[in-house]
């Protein structure tokens, strides 16, 4: 997969702020130990392309599978392909904390269900907002 189909190289990118966040993590201040800008952006760019390469080949095993989906599998598979197996166990296990994650995650709530109203008393309110609205509009400035 070249850069043209992603549109150029320049155009991918990951954000310094985090980066940065992820860098000041490991490189606690009582380390003594600094992390240059130029380094952080060399960094940034090692990281999209080490992405960019496990995605297209991840793309090449789902289009051999005639899936249209790149699953946790496909990346799977590539890492190792790709002399990565070192990366697997970890993949695996942050898909599955994700996919936990998703799953036991509250649905959120509308504004309608929060107010634990009914339908017919919202309605009511309603009308009487837009009732007193209406009457400040045509009483005219006070």
């Amino acid at each position: 997969m070249s850069d043209r189909e992603f549109g150029g190289a320049d155009d991918l990118s990951l954000p310094k702020a985090t980066v940065q966040k992820i860098v000041s993590e490991i490189l606690t201040p009582a380390s003594g130990v600094t992390f240059a800008k130029d380094a952080r952006d060399l960094l940034i760019d090692c990281c999209v392309e080490f992405i960019t390469l496990i995605s297209s080949e991840a793309n090449d095993i789902a289009e051999k599978e005639a899936k249209k989906t790149i699953a946790a599998e496909h990346v799977e598979k590539a890492l190792r392909e790709l002399g990565f197996p070192e990366y697997v166990q970890e993949v695996l296990a942050v898909a599955g904390e994700h996919k936990e994650q998703l799953r036991t995650r509250e649905k959120k709530q509308s504004k309608m269900e929060q107010s634990g109203l009914s339908e017919e008393e919202l309605l009511r309110q309603q009308q009487e907002l837009f009732r007193s609205a209406t009457d400040k509009y045509n009483s005219g400035p006070v």
